[in-house]
């Protein structure tokens, strides 16, 4: 945590001696570890709020100010999916929930912990002010998320308050990992209290312990994975820890089983490893379906989307093994836990503790853990004045960031996942969960303040759209001298749904060149880097060509290691990689994604 001598919000000292209810729970909220808490203020936790500065100091947990609700909770899905800790978010009454609600959905499909903090204006109505608390009350407001957070609770005295907060965040750290969310009664953080209650000891709450699979079954895996001649391993949902990536590429090693991952998620394997044959992606690549096909045993690790990775492969007759504790957070409110697999066992445990599990029964060591590498372009530079499109933006931005270790954010839909080596569990972060856009630049400030002084350089490849709609999250990197480099792939369209309209148009019989109207993010143009630079923050361009790119880049990376955040805006034309390209095409009658 930065010194707090260097922190650019210190309360003064605060010599009151009374004790109110928020006080409290302010106390047990630092007492579980939280480290900070993202808010955009508002009245209905302000008692909440006066606790963290006057009571805690503005220390542990720290206040995050953000310039709106989606951006706090965009900023602690990033956190939590850098460093697997969570942390702490205020939302305002029903306002600020219903304006967060959609980043709450995007940390819940992406299986992140964080514990949401929120506040209605005062429950009994003979303490509400008029006409605002009333606004501001709802008599159930975890009904506004409850089918997207894993648990939630709305308290009515301090000690169930305690025991609320004790509950969540057991819930919350305990796997699978998902949003939780507690409601504060305006008046119950306002009471006053006769004195300071026992605070509980949260070491005296213990989670539960992490499931194991049964000896039998991590021995029938083993013996079906060793006697297989062709097994194939989805390496999805893991951890970011070397330790768990070492052993996981030693049991690939020892099985010679190939190994396949998913764009959409966290690097889980090292994809310039002679076993890894195929850059990840949203979608397979005929090679990758011609391997799932001629397997005999599929080892899934929490892999997302498994039966329809199965299915874009055909026909595939290999037993499959299942790793995965996701079940326990399917509900009837959506279909984020995608379409049920055909299994032949189900190991149901963490993916880590699996493999660690099947590679203990097959007598297979810890393996070597990676050390931090500097980033690995697979493409040269281009041509110095070679017009920009995505794949070009990789090389070019890979030429500039080939001497230091990166940990690449987020990528847009374009993004070409073969144009990119990753050799560590944080080289990528995977996508947002619930393609929920405007997160990308919260989730890159967070992941950013979870590495900061890590020595690994934070950068998000953001789209156009996701950067407009979530600017503002730059405003609170640049308040508390967050460095992160985001390089926006500028196409000047939502171009994913021009992909859409020229769809429709080529069924319907109607003409495509119109697909850009309602898309088109032009006539005027908008100037990103002026309004990163409105932020507090570095922009730089536009910029046009490979050679402009790799300066720029290079100018943002000097600029960050000076403790800066800086924003490229790179104009790119429009288009997709050939593996989306050719997935969207072979799914176009299957779904509307």
């Amino acid at each position: 945590m930065t010194d707090a001598a260097d922190w650019p919000e210190r309360p003064e000292p605060s010599a009151g001696n009374s004790v109110f209810g928020s006080d409290a729970i302010a106390e047990l909220v630092r007492a579980q570890g939280y480290r900070w808490i993202a808010l955009n203020p508002g009245a209905s936790f302000r008692g909440l709020h006066d606790s963290l500065v006057n009571h805690l100091g503005n220390e542990a947990p720290r206040i995050l100010l953000c310039l709106h609700e989606n951006i706090a909770v965009s900023l602690a899905q990033g956190y939590a999916k850098a460093c697997e800790e969570p942390m702490a978010v205020a939302l305002h009454s029903n306002v600020g929930l219903l304006n967060g609600a959609m980043a709450i959905f995007n940390a819940w499909c992406d299986r992140v912990p964080m514990l949401i903090l929120g506040a209605t204006g005062p429950v009994d109505a003979a303490k509400r002010r008029p006409w605002i608390d009333w606004l501001h009350t709802v008599q159930d407001q975890g009904a506004l998320v409850r089918h997207f957070v894993k648990w939630d609770a709305q308290p009515a005295s301090i000690e169930a308050a305690f025991e609320a907060l004790l509950r969540a965040d057991i819930l919350l750290r305990a796997a699978p990992r998902a949003p939780v969310y507690v409601t504060l009664d305006a008046a119950l953080q306002e009471q006053p209290l006769p004195g300071m209650p026992p605070i509980p000891d949260p070491r005296r709450f213990a989670g539960p312990s992490p499931a194991v699979p049964a000896p039998a079954d991590a021995a029938r895996a083993a013996r079906w994975l060793q006697e297989a001649r062709r097994p194939v391993i989805l390496a999805g949902r893991v951890s970011r820890d070397p330790a768990a990536w070492a052993r996981r590429v030693a049991l690939a090693e020892a099985l010679g089983a190939r190994v396949l991952t998913s764009g959409n998620l966290a690097a889980a394997f090292p994809t310039d490893h002679p076993l890894c044959p195929a850059r990840p992606g949203a979608f397979l690549d005929a090679a990758s379906a011609a391997l799932l096909r001629e397997a005999d045993v599929v080892l899934s690790l929490d892999f997302l989307d498994l039966a329809g990775t199965l299915r874009q492969a055909g026909e595939v007759a290999a037993r499959v093994i299942h790793c995965s504790l996701d079940h326990l957070l399917h509900n009837g409110f959506g279909a984020e836990h995608q379409a049920l697999p055909r299994l032949d066992l189900h190991l149901a445990c963490e993916p880590d503790i699996a493999a660690a599990a099947i590679a203990d029964a097959l007598g297979v060591g810890p393996g070597t853990p990676p050390p931090a590498l500097p980033a690995k372009p697979a493409d040269p530079m281009p041509p110095e004045d070679a017009p920009l499109d995505v794949r070009r933006l990789a090389a070019a931005m890979g030429a500039a960031l080939a001497g230091d270790p990166v940990c690449l954010v987020r990528v847009p839909l374009g993004w070409h996942h073969e144009s990119w080596h990753f050799r560590h569990p944080l080289d990528a972060l995977g996508n947002d969960g619930g393609a929920g856009i405007g997160g990308g630049p919260g989730m890159l400030v967070g992941a950013a303040l979870a590495l900061k002084g890590s020595g690994r350089i934070p950068v998000g490849v953001l789209g156009d759209g996701d950067t407009l709609m979530g600017i503002q999250a730059f405003w609170t990197a640049a308040r508390y001298r967050i460095p992160l480099l985001a390089v926006v792939a500028n196409n000047r369209s939502f171009f994913n749904d021009e992909v859409h309209q020229e769809r429709v148009a080529r069924q319907r019989g109607r003409p495509v060149g119109n697909k850009w109207i309602g898309q088109a993010i032009t006539g005027p143009d908008i100037d990103i880097a002026a309004l990163a630079r409105a932020q507090g923050i570095e922009g730089i361009g536009p910029v046009h060509t490979a050679g402009e790119l790799r300066a720029a880049v290079a100018e943002g990376v000097a600029l960050l290691k000076r403790g800066r955040a800086v924003l490229v805006d790179a104009r790119v034309a429009p288009g997709y990689s050939a593996a989306m390209t050719a997935g969207l095409t072979r799914e176009a009658g299957r779904g509307s994604a």
